[in-house]
């Protein structure tokens, strides 16, 4: 489950790329606000670094997403 490649992982970061997106932020803008190049958004937006927890909190935060909402769309329903 830990891998970048899961359905999961690969949804919450289509939903913050499409978050990203819908406010018109680029990646070097969001890079710059977690005071990162803007390889980092980059990387990770194309599967090749993975997301930390803090990193992913961090991130929705910034594009005024609530983290838990972004997991109850992507994790199956029990």
């Amino acid at each position: 489950m830990s891998s970048i490649y899961s359905e999961e992982y690969q949804s919450v970061i289509k939903l913050l790329r499409a978050a990203r997106h819908e406010k018109g932020i680029t990646q070097a803008q969001l890079a710059k606000a977690l005071d990162r190049p803007q390889s980092f958004v980059a990387k990770i937006e194309n599967g090749e670094r993975r997301l930390d927890i803090i990193e992913f909190a961090h991130i929705a935060h910034l594009l005024s997403l609530d983290p838990a909402d972004v997991l109850k769309m992507v994790l199956p329903k029990k």
